[in-house]
């Protein structure tokens, strides 16, 4: 005590420390010396250390030596004052330290207390001291790895400002060597804190507590730990401070609240949180630093349970909730907290984390879409650690809560129609997941979720509580939910539905039908790119799983070639990406392969499919290797190792491949596709497809080939097609190959002389041989069907190369397979039905088939010839209207279409017999015309003229609902993108159209014959919902301008009629009134901006809090100025209609006026204080307003009460609160209640107990008071009563 000289005279100086109170200090008398810098605090750390453990005292040394303790204690303030300043050099940063290591140090030595060295000011400062003293630079590079968003509050963070780093910046340089020192001052403090939490008690003092609490949880991570963490008296930072939140768990720092008060605090690190003076916590980036001091709280807690047992598990508990509400929604953070509840969980006996799964189902059922969200992680994370045991200690009925059933069904599936579309697609996600996991618990309990039994019966139906009972549906039921989420409005549910399907089939859980691999494949078509692109992604994990299942392979095809013709590009790359690995990087050399080779076994079956089951996907294949020769992709080696599977096993398959490749590889090895086609015209074993593949590799190297080869090929082909034994694919193969040899001739006139030559003897054979049978005698009586079809066929595909062949006989001809007249004409008659009337056409004899092809070859000589299509297009509508034969009606339909694209102006007036075809009585019909004029609306080909916008519509409410959604797949993604108001167009004129309404001057004028409006009519109340349906797609699609527009239109050329008598309020006129009325009532019509802005949340993840906020104010503006527009235009445009037609309506008592105050009861539920002023000009309407809409008000509020009585949230919907239900307070007049009476005696009830309700009479109104709960064994009857 030498060292420090504290005389007399500086008796006023300590008293002016003490009565400050240690806040601040004078400067120090020039008596007082430090005479070797911090070397004298060691020093006398040193010598006083012993102290502590010697039976003497250093009291007694002090007061033997003159030494005050308070003067003692006033100079070691005033070191550790002067480390506080931001400039503090390195020495006074230091010594405040020392200093403050001194003064803990003196507190821990027996006596201190009678002392009174203990001061809580003084010694909180001296913990800050840490925090003062080390350099604020380096706590800044941690603090830039927060991020902006809180979950304290929901208030706008403060803007960033460069002036407050400026004013922050610290003069003082610092080197390694001073971070050194600093370092070991630092710990010198923490240990001298240690010794005096292990003899000093802090229960009196909880303010000095908590302070020690958070310096130790900053000083958590003030370091990197190599190695495993000790939380015992360890020598690294982290250990020392774990070792000291573990002193201050004792109960002599505080019994209960130390422990709480530590695990609080732990509570922000496990958080990934960091916790600031003002209170306010604020998210770190889960930097790798984070994620290690997350870990070691995590292991500190489970430390401390360890330790403590018993008494730490309540804290536990209440640590574990505050994890839940406290966490935020960021996919990360709330994985990396689901992961630390299930660690500690783990610490829990089988009681405990029953009872804390049972909240944790309570939990997973608040309205909080976050609180949800964690709920689906936390049971993923307990569903990979072990499944629990019951013992003895469990309560009976949380003995199903320790299953892992209980969390597959109730907490993961249990979301799968939850309110929000988050939700829903997470709990999807979350079953997916479960089938990956290593147990096979998970597996299991979905399997019995898709089970084909009865039904589920789970063995936790006998818990008490009921809500928690697993939902007993079928797996039917559970298996078209499944089906209906992948179909589900918003984007996230369907890409997390296809995962889930996808783990479904590929762990065998549910068949792999092909009804259930065409709902992956066919969302390859799905609007959104994001969807599309997972659909690929699971068809291809599925077919890594499943390589060697023909229907995995099927649907794999039907997915992915379609997807290359995507108008996505991203789409279409990462189709042929898939298609590349699959197929063409798989094709090795003959000699090479294997069939124990399951990738190359797999690209051969697939080539097969598409050689047989899927020939229709040929034109979307073509297209990938179109996009491949662009890249070179065909190399020399791939192309010799095609060569050596065409005689081999896979021959189909390579000559497919070829047939692709050949037309961008001028280098083919010609002599082995000559000796394949040499045996191709001898062997009668070629299937058909392998014969077109070899043909169309023909016509590919036509052109390289020599003129004696080219004329031997050529002749082989003319005398294969005039022997007709060849199947119809061939025929028109054949032709097709015949054309581009002729077309590779230098010379057009050569190449036109050629073609009439041997295409134009092709049609004469065809014409001696239908001569033959039509004209002759005994012709028809010896018919050869297959015969006649492949001369009708092989007739039409060469003459589209010989128009000048085509001679009138040869019209006539085919002509006469369509009328075949009673009365057999003369071969030599060139009168043959030329000047015959279409109209007098006589009944055919021909069998359907040869009619049917009839059709088509007469439509491909029309198109060479306008004067034939000119002829011939009434008798294709007589056909189209008369026929009964589906493949005669189908064949025209395709014609008609066809002859619209080459004459167009001709077969305009004949559209309205075409689109007559939607209504067709078979599906195949309706589907084909549906397609065929969407492709001639897209192109223009045809216009929306005259009924067929609403024929077209239609076929919404079409019987079949896949005809039904294709036409909402044409109208809203190919037809309104091209025409964005054709559905405002012509809203109006639906509402007369499909009521069959003709009185108006100018809607619904359009000519149609009567067979025609009977056939597309939809009035009447028994087609009343297919005209709403209607209705709510074309509005769902309009856009808010549309929506206003269209009201104004409405009340204009509708109610406006009816007020100025141009329209009779006759029988038909009231059902278009009430239903314009019920088109106005409408929630589609409502503005998108007024109606859906509030909801429009929950589909995607949540946006950073500025942008939140920002958004949020955009829409209540916009919001505002909206209503204030549709207010003013509702007061000046539909007020006055309104009122004079409620008086209209009222003089002719009209049924209508229900309709019209349903109206206005709705709408002016937003305008719910304005209503005298809107309806200033009928007081009685305003006082029936009034009244209707305070009625309504309380019909709600009991529906809602009644409503919210049976709601289970663990079957999907919005959660139920778990509180007590208040009773519901309802007035009604005395003669209602009456009749309640009544209705409760004629049910049944003569009880009284079991009449539910408590009763208050005052005067004639009474209040009843309804009680309903568990308790109450009420029927759904009595209820409603």
């Amino acid at each position: 005590m030498k060292l420090i000289f504290i005389g007399d005279f500086c008796a006023g100086w300590v008293d002016a420390v003490w009565d400050f109170e240690f806040t601040e200090t004078e400067p120090l008398d020039a008596a007082i010396v430090i005479k070797n810098g911090s070397k004298e605090f060691k020093t006398l750390y040193s010598h006083l250390l012993p102290y502590m453990t010697d039976t003497e005292s250093v009291w007694t040394v002090f007061g033997d030596n003159g030494v005050s303790v308070k003067s003692l204690v006033a100079v070691l303030s005033y070191f550790v004052l002067g480390g506080k300043s931001k400039t503090a050099s390195v020495q006074q940063r230091i010594s405040a330290l020392q200093a403050s290591s001194l003064y803990l140090l003196l507190l821990g030595i027996p006596g201190s207390v009678v002392n009174k060295m203990f001061h809580q000011i003084l010694f909180d400062t001296c913990l800050n001291t840490v925090s003062n003293c080390w350099p604020q630079s380096l706590v800044k590079k941690r603090k830039k790895d927060t991020l902006k968003s809180s979950q304290a509050d929901g208030k706008r963070s403060k803007p960033y400002r460069k002036d407050d780093d400026e004013e922050q910046d610290e003069e003082v340089h610092f080197s390694p060597q001073d971070l050194l020192k600093i370092r070991e001052g630092v710990v010198l403090l923490v240990k001298s804190l240690l010794r005096l939490l292990l003899k000093f008690p802090l229960k009196d003092e909880p303010q000095s507590a908590d302070n020690c609490v958070q310096m130790f949880a900053k000083l958590t991570n003030f370091e990197p730990v190599i190695g495993e963490l000790s939380f015992g008296a360890g020598q690294t930072m982290p250990e020392l401070a774990y070792y000291g939140l573990w002193l201050l768990c004792s109960s002599n720092h505080g019994d209960e609240k130390s422990l709480r008060r530590v695990f609080h605090r732990v509570l922000y690190v496990i958080l990934m949180m960091s916790k600031g003076e003002s209170g306010k916590p604020s998210l770190m980036m889960a930097t790798q630093a984070v994620l290690a001091a997350r870990d070691q709280a995590i292991g500190f807690v489970s430390y401390v349970v360890d330790e403590l047992k018993e008494p730490a598990l309540p804290f536990l508990r209440i640590l574990l909730q505050h994890i839940s509400f406290r966490m935020v929604d960021k996919t990360d953070y709330r994985t990396c907290g689901a992961q630390a509840v299930a660690k500690l969980l783990a610490k829990m006996p089988c009681g405990d984390y029953a009872s804390f799964i049972k909240w944790l189902f309570d939990y997973s059922r608040q309205s909080k879409v976050a609180y949800r969200m964690f709920a689906l992680d936390v049971s993923m994370a307990l569903l990979e650690q072990p499944e629990r045991e019951a013992n003895e200690d469990v309560d009976a009925e949380l003995v199903s809560f320790l299953s892992h059933r209980f969390l597959v069904h109730n907490m993961v599936f249990g979301r799968r129609s939850d309110a929000s579309p988050t939700v829903r697609g997470h709990a999807l996600t979350c079953l997916a997941q479960c089938l990956e996991l290593p147990s096979m618990n998970g597996t299991r309990s979905i399997k019995e979720l898709f089970s084909t039994s009865a039904s589920l019966s789970h063995t936790h139906l006998h818990m008490h509580v009921h809500m928690h009972k697993a939902p007993n549906t079928s797996s039917k039921d559970t298996m078209a939910l499944l089906k209906r989420r992948v179909s589900d409005p918003k984007t996230n549910v369907r890409k997390c539905a296809l995962q889930a399907m996808m783990g479904l089939l590929k762990h065998n859980v549910i068949m792999l039908s092909e009804g259930n691999l065409t709902v992956l494949s066919e969302r390859t078509r799905d609007p959104a790119l994001s969807v599309k692109k997972k659909a690929l992604q699971c068809l291809m994990d599925l077919l890594t799983a499943h390589p060697e299942n023909s229907l995995v392979q099927k649907a794999w095809l039907r997915g992915v070639v379609p997807a290359v013709v995507d108008a996505e590009s991203s789409v279409q790359e990462k189709a042929l990406e898939c298609l590349e690995q699959t197929i063409l990087s798989q094709v090795k050399s003959h000699g090479s392969y294997s069939y124990r080779d399951s990738q190359q076994t797999l690209t051969w079956d697939l080539l097969g499919l598409l050689c047989d089951h899927c020939q229709d996907l040929g034109r979307y294949f073509s297209r990938a290797f179109t996009m491949w020769s662009k890249q070179n992709k065909f190399t020399a080696a791939f192309i010799n190792n095609l060569i050596s599977h065409t005689e081999a096993e896979h021959a189909a398959g390579a000559w497919l491949l070829l047939s692709k490749v050949a037309s961008s590889c001028p280098r083919l090895d010609y002599g082995k596709i000559l000796d394949a086609w040499d045996d191709l015209v001898r062997s009668k074993n070629v299937t058909v497809t392998t014969s077109c593949h070899i043909l169309c590799v023909i016509g590919d190297i036509g052109e390289h080939l020599n003129e004696d080869t080219k004329s031997r090929i050529v002749e082989d082909i003319i005398t294969w097609l005039k022997s007709f034994e060849m199947p119809l694919e061939v025929i028109s193969a054949s032709v097709e190959t015949l054309c581009r040899l002729g077309k590779a001739e230098a010379v057009s006139d050569t190449q036109v002389t050629f073609l009439n030559q041997h295409c134009g003897e092709l049609v004469s054979v065809c014409e001696a041989y239908l001569s033959g049978v039509i004209l002759n005698e005994n012709g028809a009586q010896n018919l050869n069907e297959d015969l006649v079809v492949k001369h009708l066929y092989t007739l039409g595909v060469a003459s589209l190369h010989c128009p000048s062949k085509v001679g009138k006989r040869i019209v006539l001809l085919v002509q006469s397979v369509l009328t075949s007249s009673v009365e057999q004409q003369s071969e030599g008659s060139e009168e043959l039905a030329c000047s015959q009337p279409l109209s007098q056409f006589k009944a055919s004899s021909m069998p359907s088939s040869v009619r049917a092809h009839a059709v088509i070859t007469l439509g491909k000589l029309c198109l060479q010839h306008e004067e034939l299509t000119r002829k011939y297009l009434p008798a294709f509508a007589r056909e189209l209207e008369l026929c009964s034969e589906l493949a005669v009606r189908s064949n025209v339909v395709v014609v008609m279409c066809d002859l619209c694209v080459r004459y167009t102006n001709m077969v305009d007036r004949y559209i309205p017999n075409v689109s007559a075809c939607l209504r067709d009585k078979e599906p195949l019909i309706r589907k084909q015309t549906l397609t065929m004029l969407t492709n001639l609306l897209q192109e223009e080909f045809v216009k929306w003229k005259g009924s067929l916008f609403f024929r077209f519509i239609a076929v919404l409410v079409d019987s079949d609902p896949t005809i039904a959604s294709l036409c909402e797949y044409c109208l809203v993604h190919l037809l309104l993108k091209k025409n964005p108001v054709m559905f405002s167009q012509h809203f109006i004129e639906c509402i007369f159209h499909f009521n069959s309404y003709e009185k108006h001057k100018t809607y619904n004028k359009f000519p149609q014959v009567a067979s025609e409006k009977a056939k597309f009519s939809l009035k009447g109340a028994q087609n009343k919902e297919r005209r709403f349906t209607i209705y709510r797609f074309l509005l769902v699609h309009f856009t808010d301008a549309q929506r206003f527009n269209i009201t104004i239109k409405i009340s204009q050329n509708i109610l406006a009629c009816f007020v100025d008598g141009e329209l009779p309020l006759d029988g038909d006129g009231a059902v278009v009134l009430a239903e314009t009325f019920g088109i106005l009532s409408l929630k589609e019509i409502k503005l998108s901006a007024l109606s859906g802005a509030a909801g429009a949340g929950g589909d995607e993840p949540q946006e950073d809090e500025q942008m939140a906020m920002a958004k949020a104010v955009m829409q209540v503006a916009q919001k505002k100025v909206v209503s204030q527009v549709q207010k003013k235009v509702f007061i000046e445009s539909m007020i006055p209609i309104i009122i004079n037609l409620k008086s209209m309506l009222e003089q002719k008592r009209s049924p209508v006026l229900k309709d019209l105050m349903g109206y206005l009861q709705l709408t002016m539920q937003d305008y719910r204080s304005e209503v005298k002023e809107f309806f200033a000009a009928d007081e009685q309407l305003a006082v029936e307003m009034e009244y209707n809409l305070k009625m309504y008000e309380k019909e709600m509020e009991a529906q809602m009460a009644h409503c919210s009585l049976g709601g289970d949230a663990a079957s999907g919907g919005t959660p139920v609160s778990t509180r007590p239900r208040c009773p519901r307070t309802v007035q009604i007049t005395f003669g209602i209640w009456s009749l309640i009476l009544l209705e409760h005696a004629s049910c049944g009830c003569n009880d009284v107990r079991s009449f539910p309700y408590s009763v208050v009479c005052f005067e004639h109104v009474i209040t009843v008071h309804i009680y309903f709960s568990s308790a109450n064994k009420t029927s759904n009857k009595q209820q409603n009563h």
